[in-house]
């Protein structure tokens, strides 16, 4: 339980709590100022400690801003006293980078603002690395253009870990037909909102759980955009859904980059997860993508349960023989909605550091470089999800998206719609509902909601 006197401070505090699993302790906590003198108090049972820390703020929303900016790190430094250091320190946002872009438009070098917030130096020189590999991409599309996420929802089973929308495609495939036809009125719909197309993304979900006649027409209703030859992911997913003729559409409808979405490379991990497929089905998947010349990319977790470090080590190791565009590291997440939720309160860090310093050192040896990162609440290890590429091979939609330099437009059940402004100095959005029976009646209303927004 939280007290504080500063109620807007309360859910960055939560936040930093929660990154020591401290959440079932009592904590008071006092925040006054002094000109840029920041004070917080922070009590725990019989141990008390007072904090002062000098910003600099220029109005009020600068001013809120700072504020939280002590009461995270003061929270920090109470709680790291008697608990471990953690690799981003008191940073608890989605996007590091975001604030590193911040201090760099600013005329400032971002580390000593991250060294003040404990991040360990590995994870400054990532972050360096990743805004080294995003040079090209950010300053090409930083304020113009847009990028397009299509969502399809449906997946072959739900995995143990998953909070997406997805449902079990027996389930919800009865909407599959008229799905797809609400999905076309809106991808037609985006001609009138469009200026410069950056990238496309078809997301799921596991897009391939469609028929290949259902993907044809939403990739000829994206074509029909006139999208000029802008970046075309799909998001295939897992192995076990590919096929040649599928394949052999996306080539035909100019698709430059194709996901394949293993996890990992053990059967075991695999069938504890919930996945019905095998590590052999994602070689097969693999290589029948690569005959076609796509960008390939490969997803990959640390921390699956009951996996161990040398189950990691050899997944990577594995994905980075094949030598795809792309691999995406991921830590494991515990997400509200996910069955491991439902039996898991808090996901032990385990071996997930030395996971992470693998996956960074093989890849790095292998070649591939980190181009973008993102964070989510309850990571195991208080880690990340890092994008490595080969040089050349930015995938420029997760670029646009993580670091929200351009708008993207989301059609969907679910897609989120954001307006960006200024190059990123304000967005607004527009939400699509997630559940697919109220999507599909609610389409015409969010057609027209979107072009709202983006006739601003």
């Amino acid at each position: 339980m939280l007290t504080t006197n500063c109620g807007f401070l309360a859910a960055e505090i939560m936040d930093v709590i929660r990154l020591f699993g401290a959440e079932g302790d009592d904590f008071v906590h006092t925040f006054t100022h002094d000109g840029d003198n920041y004070i917080n108090t922070i009590q725990c049972g019989s141990h008390s400690r007072t904090f002062t820390d000098t910003w600099k703020a220029e109005g009020e929303l600068d001013f809120k801003r700072c504020a939280k900016r002590s009461a995270k790190l003061a929270l920090y430094l109470f709680l790291r006293k008697d608990g471990p250091d953690l690799p981003w320190g008191a940073l608890t946002g989605i996007r590091p980078t975001k604030m590193a872009y911040a201090e760099l438009d600013g005329g400032r070098d971002f580390a000593p603002l991250f060294k003040k917030f404990c991040v360990s130096e590995d994870n400054i020189d990532i972050v360096r690395r990743v805004i080294q590999s995003q040079r090209a991409i950010y300053s090409r599309n930083r304020g113009v253009g847009e990028d397009i996420f299509v969502g399809i929802p449906f997946c072959p089973t739900k995995c143990e870990y998953c909070s997406f929308i997805t449902a079990p495609y027996a389930a919800v495939k009865k909407y599959a037909d008229e799905y797809v036809e609400k999905l076309i009125e809106e991808i037609y719909s985006l001609g009138n909102i469009i200026t410069r197309v950056n990238s496309v993304y078809i997301g799921g979900g596991t897009p391939f759980c469609l028929e290949n006649e259902q993907l044809t027409r939403i990739y000829a209703a994206i074509n029909a955009l006139g999208t000029g030859g802008a970046e075309f992911t799909v998001e295939a997913g897992r192995p076990d859904t590919f096929t040649e003729e599928k394949l052999a559409a996306c080539k035909k409808a100019g698709v430059t980059r194709i996901c394949v979405n293993p996890q990992t490379f053990s059967d075991q991990t695999l069938a504890r997860i919930g996945r019905r497929h095998t590590a052999e089905q994602t070689y097969a998947a693999y290589h029948m993508a690569e005959k076609y010349g796509f960008d390939i990319n490969i997803d990959l977790i640390a921390g699956l349960p009951g996996e161990k470090l040398p189950d990691f080590k050899d997944s990577v190791s594995r994905a980075a023989r094949l030598q795809p565009a792309n691999i995406t590291v991921h830590s494991l997440c515990l997400k509200s909605g996910s069955r491991l939720k439902e039996h898991t309160s808090r996901i032990e860090s385990g071996e997930i550091d030395e996971m992470i310093a693998f996956s960074r050192e093989e890849l790095t040896s292998a070649g591939y470089q980190p181009y973008y990162l993102y964070r989510q609440k309850y990571q195991a290890g208080a880690n990340e999800n890092i994008g490595w590429c080969m040089p050349g091979k930015q995938c420029a939609y997760n670029i646009g998206t993580m670091e929200e330099i351009c708008s993207n437009i989301a059609v969907g059940a679910g897609a989120i719609s954001k307006r960006v402004f200024g190059g990123g100095a304000r967005i607004e959005r527009a939400a699509a509902p997630k559940d697919i029976p109220t999507y599909i009646s609610k389409c015409g209303k969010l057609i027209a909601d979107r072009a709202a927004l983006f006739s601003k």
